[in-house]
């Protein structure tokens, strides 16, 4: 388990409120957002969209600690919310929320699967990973990056649970016996089957239709010209 670097950004105060001056800051790449957390009033700030789609997308936006550059002043968040455009690649709005380091918080962690199944390996078994992500309770500092749970002892049948997840400790709210992974049978495609009727009509010879005007020997029952 890797506790995960703090990423940052940098912001600006925002003044104009309502659509009006949001779609004005989009029209000139910038996304309007809030930064909110206990004992603060609310921040209305904006950020450099393209500054905020290269962040994003190197980072686990659930559990990232960001450091937000605020007027020479710097503030630790997690990012709480994407507003997104629904058919365009386009963030309308973002909500930051200010953490203490004091304080503990409650985030996502993604769970990767290490190893290969014995049971995928020599058996043609089929792994499902039903749960990709474990909510803990954490200081800021210690937010790991992800959780790793090794299933290479597994055979057709087993399977893992939170409770073999080692979690360093951190309070979970999830279920110890949820499970992570399993390892299902194989799968055995099944066969067509017959189309109705098809066992009524065996052994019934097929019946001959023969051209208009012939008889059974094939002759058209017309005598030929003699020469």
């Amino acid at each position: 388990m890797n506790k995960r670097e703090t990423a940052s950004l940098q912001v600006e105060p925002r003044d104009g409120r309502g659509k009006g001056a949001a779609r004005k800051l989009r029209g000139d790449g910038r996304i309007p957002a809030n930064i909110y957390g206990h004992g603060i009033d609310s921040i209305a700030v904006t950020a450099n969209a393209h500054e905020f789609d290269a962040l994003t997308s190197k980072i686990s936006v659930e559990n990232t600690l960001v450091e937000l550059e605020l007027g020479g002043k710097s503030r630790q968040v997690l990012i709480r919310e994407i507003q997104r455009h629904p058919y365009r690649s386009q963030v309308l709005h973002v909500d930051f929320f200010a953490i203490r380091a004091d304080e503990k918080i409650r985030v996502s962690v993604p769970v990767h699967v290490t190893g290969t199944s014995s049971g995928v390996k020599n058996a043609g078994g089929v792994l499902q990973q039903a749960l990709h992500e474990v909510e803990i309770e954490v200081l800021p500092n210690e937010i790991p990056e992800a959780f790793e749970i090794d299933v290479s002892a597994l055979e057709i049948g087993d399977s893992l649970h939170v409770s073999d997840l080692d979690t360093m400790g951190f309070e979970t709210s999830e279920a110890p016996e949820r499970t992570i992974v399993t390892v299902q049978p194989p799968r055995i495609l099944e066969e067509p089957e017959e189309e109705e009727g098809v066992e009524a009509l065996e052994g019934v010879e097929p019946e001959v239709i023969t051209a208009r005007g012939e008889d059974e020997d094939g002759d058209d029952g017309e005598e030929g010209d003699e020469s």
